[in-house]
C-alpha cells in the first residue's frame, strides 16, 4: 500500500508573488490571508505578492509569509483528497506539519510563528552571526572543520540537507574560519549564506527562552499522523514531545537527510513539497534518487492533482 508523506519548507524558498493566484482564485486562500494580516498586525500578503524582495526576505515577514502559504496549500489539497499519512517539515515547515497533522490550527500555529520569527530576529541583532553551506564534504569533517575554528568562536552543523550539502551556523570570524578550514578538508565548495542570522546555533538561545515560553501556555494535541522532527528525525505523535521538539530545534542541527531516510524506511513513497520553491524536491534528489518529490506552490500546481 502506498504512503504519501508531506514536507514542509522552510525559510530561503519565499519568492516575490508567491500565493497571488491562488489569493485570487480560491476564497479558503482569502480568508486565511486576511487572517494573517490581522494576526501578524502588518500586510503579509501584500508583501508575499508584490515583495519588495528584500522585505520579504526579513526572518520577522518570511516565516509567517511561508507558513502561510503552506498551510493553505495544505488544505486545498485537503479538498483534493490528497492527504498525508506521513508528515516532516523543515526548520520553519515543522510548524506547518504541525498544523497538518492537528497538533494545532492555522491561528494558534501563526501566533508561534510569530513570536518565532520577532524572536530569531531580535536574536539575529543582539548576536549576530552568518551561515555556510559546505558542499561535497562528510559529516565527519564538516564537524572536524567547526572545531578546529572553534577559537574563533561558535560554529557548528545546523541543517544536515544532503549527503553533500551541510550548513555550519555561528558567529561570523568562526564560520569563515571553518569554510578554510573545510576546504582544506576537502570540500568542494564552501558558501557563505545570506542570511539575517545564525540559525539552529547556540546563538539562538535567547529565541529558544521565549518559544519555551511561548509554548508554556499552548496545548499541542496528540496527533494521529507521525511528525519526523528536526531535533531527532524520530516519528513523534504525543503533544508534548512535539512542544519540546519546537524548543530544541531553535539552536539544534535539522537532520533532515535522517528524517527523509527514517520516513522511507517506514513506508513513505510518495513525497508532495507543499509550499513555495522547490529546495526540498531538490534535496530529496540528492538524498534518494529513486523517489520522486512532487512540489505543489501553486494554482497550476494543484490543478494536476486528482480529486
Amino acid at each position: 500500500m502506498s504512503t504519501t508523506a508531506f514536507l514542509f519548507p522552510g525559510q530561503a524558498s519565499q519568492s516575490v508573488g508567491m500565493g497571488k493566484d491562488l489569493y485570487e482564485s480560491f476564497e479558503l486562500a482569502k480568508e486565511y490571508y486576511h487572517q494573517a494580516d490581522e494576526i501578524m498586525g502588518k500586510p503579509i500578503s501584500k508583501i508575499s505578492f508584490e515583495g519588495p524582495m528584500e522585505k520579504l526576505t526579513e526572518t520577522h515577514i518570511t516565516q509567517p509569509a511561508i507558513f502561510t502559504l503552506s498551510v493553505i496549500l495544505f488544505e486545498l489539497m485537503k479538498q483534493k483528497h490528497t492527504t498525508p499519512g506521513l508528515v516532516a517539515g523543515h526548520s520553519l515547515g515543522e510548524y506547518s506539519a504541525l498544523v497538518a497533522a492537528g497538533a494545532f490550527d492555522f491561528a494558534e500555529g501563526l501566533r508561534l510563528v510569530k513570536i518565532r520569527s520577532q524572536a530569531m530576529q531580535a536574536a539575529s541583532e543582539e548576536r549576530p552571526g552568518t551561515m555556510a553551506a559546505i558542499i561535497g564534504l562528510e559529516k565527519q569533517k564538516v564537524a572536524e572543520a567547526c572545531s578546529a575554528a572553534a577559537g574563533q568562536g561558535i560554529v557548528q552543523p545546523a541543517n544536515y540537507n544532503s549527503s553533500g550539502q551541510i550548513a555550519i551556523s555561528g558567529e561570523v570570524d568562526a564560520v569563515r574560519e571553518a569554510m578554510e578550514h573545510a576546504k582544506e578538508l576537502g570540500a568542494r565548495r564552501a558558501i557563505e549564506l545570506v542570511v539575517s542570522g545564525a540559525f539552529h546555533s547556540p546563538l539562538m538561545n535567547s529565541a529558544k527562552k521565549k518559544m519555551q515560553e511561548a509554548l508554556e501556555s499552548v496545548e499541542v494535541r496528540n496527533t494521529s499522523i507521525p511528525v519526523y522532527v528536526n531535533v531527532s528525525a524520530k516519528a513523534v505523535t504525543a503533544g508534548d514531545e512535539l512542544k519540546k521538539a519546537l524548543i530544541d530545534q531553535i539552536d539544534h542541527p535539522v537532520l533532515w537527510i535522517q528524517t527523509i531516510e527514517k520516513m522511507i524506511q517506514n513506508g513513505a513513497d510518495r513525497f508532495y513539497e507543499v509550499g513555495p520553491g522547490t529546495v526540498l524536491a531538490g534535496l530529496m534528489r540528492r538524498i534518494n534518487r529513486e523517489m520522486e518529490c512532487t512540489n505543489v506552490s501553486s494554482y497550476r500546481d494543484l490543478a494536476k492533482l486528482e480529486g
